[in-house]
C-alpha cells in the first residue's frame, strides 16, 4: 500500500473536531446514568419529552436569539426546499411543547435527555455533540420555582457522583437595570458584559471611563466585580447599590429568598453569590446559577429563569430550568465504574438449557450464548459465571 493510500485509509475513520464515538464501556455507564437521572426527575414530578432532532429553522430558533442561530447546523429539506436546522439546545423545544401543545394552566414540569449538535464547541466542554440532560418548570413566576430547579440540579449532580460542586448564584436583572440607567449603547453594553464575564477589571474601568454616564452608576457597574461571596455579599450589595433602579433591590431579594429555601433542605451545599456572573445574560431574565468543580474552569451545569420565551409561541409563560452535558458529568464522576458481568451459556440445543437462558434473561440477567467454534474466554465476553449441567439440571456457577 502506497503512502497516499495509507494516509487515505487513516483519514477515512477520522471524525470531525469535537465529535466522538461512544464505545461500549462508556455507553453502558452513560445509559445507566441517563436512566437514573430520568427516574430522579420523574420522582419530582417532571414528565419526559422527546423533541425532534431536526425541524424547520423558523420553528427551531423562534425566541432563542442570535447566539443559538450561530450554533445551529443548517441544511435544506429535500422534500420541501425549506431550510432546516439540527437542534443545538433542547430548552426552546421544551418551551414550545409547553406553550403550543400542552397549553395547561397549572405549572408544567418537563425533562429531557438527548444529543444536540453545535457548530462550535459547547460552553460546558470541548464537545460539539453534547448529550444534553435538563429539566424545565413552566408557569410559576415565584422564587419557589427557581429554588426547586436549583435543588433538583444539586440532587442530580449528587446522583452522578459529583459531590464537591460549588454553586454560584447571580441575577441578570442587576446588570440589565444598571446598564439601562447608564444609557449604554448596544455595543458598549456588549463589551462591558464580556469584560465583566472575564473579570477583567482594567477593561471594565476603561469602558466605563469612555462612556457618558453618571459617576454613581459607573461606580455601581464597576463594583459588581467585588460583589461575590457568601451571604455578606448580598448585604454589601444592598449598601453599594443604593441609588440603583427599584428592580435591583427586588432582584437581591429574589436571590436571598431562593438561597434561604434551598438552605432549608437537608444535604444542600453552601451557596455563593456572584453579581458579575452573567452567563446567558441575553437569554436569562432573573435568577441564574452555575455549578463548578475544583480543577475545572468551566461550568458543569447552568440554569436560571428565562420568562417570556413562550411569547414567541403565542403563550407567554414564566419559565425556569437547568441543563448540562451528561458525558461531561460522567468524566467528572467520583463513582467507580461497575464491571461488566454476565452468564456464559454453552452452544447447545438442549430445550432445558434454552428455557433456563430465557428465564434468566427475563429475570434481568445478562446471558451470552457461546457460538460454534468460538475461542473467546469468558472474561473477554464480560462473563463471570457459567451455565453448567449437573445431575441433569443446568445451574449457574461462578467462574474461578
Amino acid at each position: 500500500m502506497s503512502t497516499s493510500d495509507k494516509k487515505g485509509a487513516r483519514e477515512r475513520w477520522l471524525l470531525p473536531e469535537g465529535i466522538e464515538e461512544i464505545l461500549p464501556d462508556e455507553a453502558r455507564r452513560l445509559e445507566s446514568l441517563r436512566r437514573r437521572l430520568l427516574d430522579l426527575f420523574a420522582s419530582w414530578g417532571y414528565e419526559l419529552v422527546m423533541p425532534p432532532l431536526i425541524e424547520y429553522l423558523e420553528s427551531l430558533l423562534t425566541g432563542s436569539g442570535r447566539d443559538l442561530d450561530l450554533q445551529t447546523f443548517k441544511l435544506t429539506d429535500q422534500l420541501t426546499g425549506r431550510l432546516m436546522g439540527v437542534r443545538p439546545d433542547m430548552t426552546p423545544q421544551a418551551a414550545r411543547i409547553d406553550a403550543h401543545y400542552l397549553k395547561r394552566n397549572a405549572p408544567v414540569r418537563l425533562c429531557y435527555a438527548g444529543s444536540v449538535l453545535r457548530t462550535r464547541p459547547d460552553e460546558f466542554e470541548d464537545s460539539r455533540e453534547p448529550l444534553q440532560v435538563g429539566a424545565e418548570l413552566f408557569g410559576h413566576a415565584g422564587p419557589e420555582a427557581d429554588a426547586e430547579i436549583l435543588e433538583l440540579m444539586i440532587e442530580a449532580l449528587k446522583l452522578a457522583g459529583i459531590h464537591a460542586a460549588h454553586i454560584d448564584l447571580g441575577h441578570g436583572g442587576v446588570f440589565r437595570a444598571l446598564a439601562a440607567q447608564a444609557k449604554l449603547d448596544a455595543d458598549t453594553e456588549a463589551e462591558l458584559f464580556a469584560a465583566l464575564q472575564r473579570k477583567a477589571r482594567n477593561d471594565v474601568d476603561t469602558l466605563l471611563g469612555e462612556c457618558d454616564a453618571p459617576a454613581n452608576v459607573k461606580r455601581m457597574l464597576a463594583g459588581l466585580l467585588d460583589l461575590s461571596g457568601g451571604q455578606d455579599a448580598l448585604t454589601q450589595a444592598r449598601a453599594q447599590l443604593k441609588g440603583a433602579p427599584a428592580t435591583v433591590p427586588q432582584a437581591l431579594g429574589e436571590l436571598e429568598t431562593v438561597a434561604a429555601r434551598v438552605a432549608r433542605r437537608p444535604g444542600m451545599p453552601a451557596l455563593y453569590f456572584d453579581l458579575a456572573e452573567l452567563s446567558g445574560y441575553h437569554y436569562y431574565t432573573g435568577v441564574v446559577f452555575s455549578a463548578f468543580v475544583p480543577g475545572h474552569g468551566r461550568a458543569i451545569a447552568r440554569g436560571g429563569r428565562y420568562d417570556g420565551i413562550g411569547r414567541s409561541f403565542g403563550r407567554e409563560r414564566a419559565a425556569t430550568g437547568f441543563g448540562a452535558d451528561l458525558r461531561q458529568w460522567l468524566k467528572l464522576s467520583a463513582t467507580a465504574p461497575t464491571p461488566l458481568t454476565g452468564i456464559l451459556a454453552p452452544d447447545s440445543e438442549d430445550p432445558t438449557l434454552l428455557q433456563q437462558v430465557t428465564d434468566l434473561r427475563t429475570q434481568g440477567e445478562r446471558v451470552v450464548m457461546w457460538l460454534p467454534g468460538e475461542k473467546s474466554s469468558a472474561a473477554e465476553l464480560g462473563c463471570n459465571r457459567l451455565l453448567a449441567k449437573q445431575g441433569g439440571r443446568w445451574i449457574v456457577e461462578i467462574i474461578k
